[in-house]
């Protein structure tokens, strides 16, 4: 990307920019600080800025500043006739500039710097990118090792984090993605589990006091799992602390409590309640209503908002738009595809569960299945969810009066 912004409240300045450089970048200008910042929230992505010192509405160093905030990954120069110490250490410190020129500057040195700063731009882009893409694959990685050692609760995680992402909108969280993240990891501690302690614990059965021990770790195991991937520190945490209660009683036992435990936490130890004796078939509110119950069980801000979330999902629309349409399919192992939501168990032809209802295919999943096929043959046929795009009108909102529980 080799577009470059140039601010400047010399209209003649800005020409002349034009005319030197507009064979070698792809250039945009901007008369003055506003016309700037303009541009930058215009949504267009600029490599370099650069910008002026003395401007009479907001000097350089501060609309270098809120370019930064703006955008970040723009690499900032600062141009300007004051050459004096000072304002090179303000536009360094405060606008984080890339380089700092001083005005006259030959044509040849301003466009070598530009050219350091569009590489320093695309060092920046690319680590980004770098560091997403393999944190998208480590998500992935551990998504497919859950799957494998707990199916069945992998198959109701699908809930739980929908349930929590519902709670964190009307709570107005900013990074949704770590609640998603934290809610679809927060089983990964089960690996070090034993599995027939992973079915008593599912099923409800009484555990040995070393099996309790056991299964109050594993927010505990996964967060030290979770904390050596680069970017998922805030969601190590949020998953340690899921099964804390509010009060500070439970695990882990390290004196914390109330607002002190991470707002995501306390977001998933209500969504996790919930899903979980809506499992037992309590409906919504009774849920809400029999947690609201448990004294020092619950943040109750949290509590409120996930009682309105449910509000909001009963609230629909009348006009015609395009959505994804949803359709069951009963099809043989062989028809299955990467995509298909599972609406029913896969398990063997001995009876072996492979894979939980709810789990969406993907391609090692098909890869494991198709080698368990081999090996033990699968049970057919198989009910599975599938959408397709068209045009439909929002019917009615459900014949109910959804109602907030008291929160005591």
């Amino acid at each position: 990307m080799k577009r470059v912004l140039f601010v400047d409240d010399d209209p003649d300045i800005l020409a002349l920019f034009e005319r030197q450089f507009r064979k070698q970048f792809v250039m945009e200008v901007a008369l003055g600080a506003a016309e700037g910042l303009a541009a930058l929230k215009s949504g267009r992505k600029f490599g370099v800025v650069v910008s002026d010192m003395t401007m009479p509405e907001m000097n350089g160093v501060e609309f270098l500043r809120q370019a930064r905030q703006i955008s970040p990954d723009t690499v900032r120069l600062m141009l300007s006739g004051n050459g004096d110490q000072a304002t090179a250490v303000a536009a360094v410190n405060e606008g984080c500039v890339f380089k700092f020129l001083s005005k006259p500057c030959h044509p040849q040195a301003l466009a070598g710097a530009i050219e350091a700063a569009l590489s320093q731009y695309a060092l920046i882009v690319g680590e980004r990118e770098l560091l997403e893409k393999t944190l998208n694959g480590c998500v992935q990685v551990l998504l497919e090792i859950i799957s494998l050692i707990d199916p069945q609760g992998f198959g109701s995680a699908k809930a739980f984090r929908e349930c929590a992402l519902a709670i964190a909108k009307v709570l107005s969280v900013e990074r949704l993605w770590e609640i998603e993240v934290s809610a679809m990891l927060s089983l990964i501690g089960k690996v070090a589990i034993p599995p027939e302690v992973v079915l008593k614990a599912r099923l409800g059965r009484n555990l040995t006091e070393a099996e309790r021990m056991m299964v109050d770790r594993v927010p505990e195991i996964g967060s030290q799992l979770l904390s050596h991937v680069p970017r998922l520190e805030n969601v190590a945490k949020i998953v340690l602390y899921s099964g804390l209660n509010f009060d500070g009683s439970g695990f882990p036992k390290d004196g914390t409590s109330g607002t002190d435990i991470p707002e995501g936490a306390r977001i998933l130890k209500v969504a996790y309640d919930l899903t979980r004796l809506e499992a037992t078939g309590l409906s919504y509110e009774d849920a809400l209503e029999k947690m609201s119950e448990q004294t020092g069980g619950y943040d109750l801000r949290v509590l409120e908002a996930a009682a309105l979330s449910a509000v909001s999902r009963w609230a629909t629309g009348t006009s015609p738009i395009q959505r994804q349409v949803e359709t069951t399919l009963s099809i043989s192992f062989r028809e299955l595809k990467v995509g298909h939501v599972l609406i029913s168990e896969i398990v063997t032809k001995a009876g072996m569960l492979i894979v939980a209802a709810g789990t969406t295919v993907t391609p090692t999943l098909l890869e494991r299945l198709r080698n368990f096929s081999v090996v033990s043959g699968i049970r057919e046929p198989i009910t599975v969810r599938t959408t397709f795009p068209a045009f439909v009108t929002e019917g009615a909102p459900p014949d109910r009066t959804a109602t907030v529980p008291a929160v005591r």
